[in-house]
């Protein structure tokens, strides 16, 4: 799919979150309720595609309740765009299935890679940032594309490596993407803290080479922490509240790129639903003071 015959779909500029069973009863009930939800509800829900795979069952009672009343986005996390058999087609054919179904307001993945030709990995794995990759990435985002019909958009990964034979920068290589592919960014601004951290590099600066044009979403996560005798080491774990740094950086970006869609992600060591709700709460009123809007009508999508 060339840049040019590429449709994104689209989110609200207003903050949502990961949604998860824990919370589907809670969180029903109060946009069952009233249309005027409060402060730091959620405007929007994303989910893991993988975690409704299966024909039908509960899960899928609650995905069709919640996404008649406000948007859904599908964040996948397996396609394994990077390896170099390609995208995994059944996976493709189950998202693509999935999509059918329930018309997600936005599909995403990672730019990175979880399998081989004989073995899946549960982990997000790093790709090189040359010029081959680069074009074997593009191809497989194509691929889906074209079977989606629409564009998707591409996360920055969290590294706790870089490899010595990169070509070009992070942020030259999604951009180049972006141009070759059609598809956007997902900017993960955790993962920018992350990456920074691990691999001695200047998180303003990455940050700063992202061309927010490009930036169709935003996610914002906690990390865990180890402290060693070389320096810190930062890992990706979606287990606490976003960071001081994250929320810097956060700002830092909105003030120069406007309101995006944010994400709240928060995937273990899942809160209570009023504690994901007051961090949704702080980032919507962090995206409004810096981007100089005034506050949502919290009504439902």
């Amino acid at each position: 799919m060339s840049a040019d015959m590429t449709t994104l779909p689209s989110l609200p500029p207003v903050v949502g979150v990961g949604l998860k069973p824990r919370h589907y009863a809670e969180a029903f009930a109060m946009m069952s309720a009233d249309s005027t939800l409060p402060p730091g509800f959620p405007g929007w829900f994303e989910v893991h595609p993988q975690n409704y795979f299966g024909a039908g069952g509960p899960p899928h009672r609650w995905l069709a309740a919640f996404s008649e009343m406000a948007s859904i986005s599908f964040h996948s996390v397996g396609l394994s765009l990077g390896s170099s058999a390609g995208v995994n087609h059944e996976e493709l054919d189950r998202l693509a299935a999935l999509c059918a179904r329930y018309a997600p307001a936005m599909v995403s993945d990672h730019l990175s890679w979880s399998g081989d030709a004989d073995n899946r990995y549960p982990d997000l794995l790093p790709v090189p940032y040359t010029r081959e990759a680069l074009d074997h990435f593009a191809a497989q985002v194509g691929r889906v594309q074209d079977r989606l019909g629409h564009a998707m958009l591409i996360e920055n990964p969290s590294r706790y490596l870089a490899f010595r034979g990169d070509e070009m920068s992070e942020a030259d290589f999604l951009q180049a993407l972006c141009a070759r592919s059609g598809c956007g960014i997902l900017l993960d601004i955790n993962n920018i803290e992350v990456s920074a951290t691990n691999l001695g590099l200047n998180p303003e600066a990455m940050l700063d080479a992202i061309d927010p044009l490009l930036v169709h979403e935003v996610h914002l996560a906690g990390h865990a922490r180890e402290d060693h005798p070389h320096g810190p080491l930062l890992i990706d774990d979606h287990g606490s509240a976003v960071s001081a740094e994250t929320w810097r950086l956060f700002a830092k970006f909105i003030r120069r790129a406007g309101p995006r869609p944010v994400l709240i992600e928060w995937d273990t060591n899942v809160p209570a639903f009023d504690i994901l709700l007051a961090e949704a709460a702080k980032a919507e009123s962090l995206m409004r003071v810096q981007a100089n809007l005034p506050a949502p009508a919290h009504a439902l999508a």
